[in-house]
Parts: C-alpha cells; structure tokens; sequence
C-alpha cells in the first residue's frame, strides 16, 4: 500500500510558472484553469477555437491567456508551449467522428503533446486518461486509454498519469442526462440488470486533485486514480438521483444484447444518440483500485453524490 499522506511537500513557486492546458474548454478542463489561477499559476488555455476561452473566462486576467493550437499538429502545439513550465493534457473524445477517433486523439496526439513537451522542456507533464485504462481490454475507448498512457510515458518520463472515475457536476453529461430522462421516463430502461459499479467523482475534486499534483515538486507516486468516496452498482445510482429528485420510476432491465442492436443502428445516423463503445463501458466497472494513491493520498476529502445533486436539481428546473 502506498503512504497514506505526503510527510513532506515540496511546493513551487507558482507566479512565473506558466502552465499549459490542452482541452482547457472543457467540462474539465475549465475547472482545471481556475483551480491552477487560485494556486496562482498564470494560465495558458489551448483549444482550436481560442475565442471559447475568452467567453468562458473574459479578458480580465492578465496572467490567462487563450491560444489557439490543434493536437494533431506538432507545430501547432509546439507554438502553445512555448516558455511553458508545466502541461496538462485533458483532450478527451467519448464518440468518433471522422479522423477524430479514439486512436488519433488518445494514442497520437497525446503521444504528440508529451514529445512536444518534451523538446520545449517542460518541467512537469500531467496527463488525464481514466479508471480501467488497458491496453488488453476488449473496448476499443479502454484499450486507446491505455495506448495512450504508454504513448505518454514513453515521450516524456516522469510523466504523472491522473486517472478519474466518471466525473459529475452542475452542467455534466452523465448526472444531469441521467436526471433529465428519469423526470422524462416513467419507465427507466437500465443497462444489463444494473449490476455495473461506478464510483462518480466531482469534476471540482478532480481539478483540485491536479492543481495539488501540479503544484507539488513531490508526489507519491507516478499515478492516481480518483474515485468518489461511494461505489454504487448503477442500479443503485438510479435510485439514489431519482430520491432526492422525488421521482419514483420503475427501473426495468434491459440485456446488452439488445442495447448493442440498438446501438448499431443508431450509428447509422450523423450524430448517434447511442454508440456500441458507449455500451461496452456500461458492462465495465469502473472503481478506483486500492493499490493505486488517489484522493486521501492528495489530502482532498472528496464530495460525495448526495452533496452536489441539488445543484444540480437546481440547474435542471
């Protein structure tokens, strides 16, 4: 088991220590950016369209910049670099489109960012992949995950790998989507028998775990892995949101036999509202290891479903 707890932190100046975020737009990566300018790290946000940026964050901040850079272009990327000290990639893609595919995005660009980061020298690369990242699994999305990890490692050593459960929040696209269609369906239609662990854990946890991993010139390890402080089977997750919600719907199993069907034909359309990859990661478990330092291990008492649904209830009025 590793050290429960840092005995000794060593923390960087942060002031002149500009860090790069990839996917600094998204769900993530905008909790990232502010949780890196509370430690006082200037802050440079790099997207295709920089100007996502400017509306998210305004033009305030004079140590926040939004620049515009393309993964998949090395020069692009070496551009958003520039002078940087620290790299955090949180470029993610959950449904395949055109020559965006798991691979591309997973595998080879962000093997392209960590050799780019490499070359600049960049002192600190943090790396955002997922719980059950495997190069053996039978999921197309899990296998790239874990390509990609050792794409990254091989590229820049000493990288540090942060590895979250399924991440919830105000705005998501898994709580809210869950508690949209419960308030829409009298009858639920569940994945398999419900039977499937998770271990959701708070977007704002999740930023805060890699501003203290950024931060910090020591860590305990070389990879996290952030669960929320509850594992619920998905049956049980249904349950809980459609409680405090006042909802009582009747919760019937369907086999993945049939989900995948359903997904093959979805498919067939622009815009699938359903994907055979998106079902495949539903007969997963996804739950952090004990093995692995997470969490407690960065001093962060993690917030548990229960204490961010009303903001989310709130937000779905």
């Amino acid at each position: 088991m590793v050290a429960a707890i840092w005995r000794v932190r060593v923390m960087v100046a942060t002031n002149d220590r500009t860090v790069a975020v990839f996917g600094g737009t998204g769900f993530l990566g905008r909790c990232i950016v502010r949780h890196l300018r509370y430690r006082g790290f200037p802050v440079r946000i790099a997207s295709r369209h920089p100007d996502r940026g400017h509306r998210l964050f305004g033009s305030d901040d004079p140590q926040l910049q939004s620049v515009q850079a393309d993964v998949h272009d090395d020069q692009s990327v070496a551009d958003a670099l520039a002078g940087a000290y620290g790299v955090v990639n949180a470029v993610s893609l959950y449904v395949e489109n055109g020559r965006k595919t798991f691979h591309s995005v997973h595998v080879e660009s962000a093997q392209r960012v960590a050799a780019q980061a490499h070359r600049a020298g960049v002192e600190r690369f943090v790396h955002v992949s997922g719980i059950g990242a495997d190069t053996a699994s039978q999921s197309q999305y899990i296998r790239k995950r874990g390509e990609g990890e050792l794409a990254v490692q091989a590229a820049f050593a000493g990288a540090l790998l942060v590895r979250p459960a399924v991440m919830f929040g105000p705005d998501d696209a898994f709580l809210t989507t869950i508690l949209k269609l419960l308030r829409q369906l009298p009858i639920y239609p569940m994945f398999g028998h419900g039977l499937t662990k998770l271990q959701p854990a708070y977007v704002e946890d999740v930023a805060e775990a890699i501003g203290r991993v950024m931060q910090h010139a020591e860590t305990p390890s070389m990879i996290f892995e952030l669960g929320g402080p509850r594992v619920y089977s998905y049956k049980e997750l249904l349950g809980a949101i459609a409680h405090q919600a006042d909802l009582a719907p009747l919760l019937i199993p369907i086999p993945f036999a049939v989900w995948h069907a359903l997904a093959w034909t979805s498919e067939m359309f622009p815009g699938p509202l359903l994907t055979r990859n998106q079902v495949e990661l539903m007969q997963i478990d996804t739950v952090s290891s004990p093995e692995m330092p997470g969490f407690i291990e960065l001093g962060i008492s993690p917030h548990s479903v229960d204490a961010i649904l009303q903001k989310i209830l709130s937000n779905c009025e």
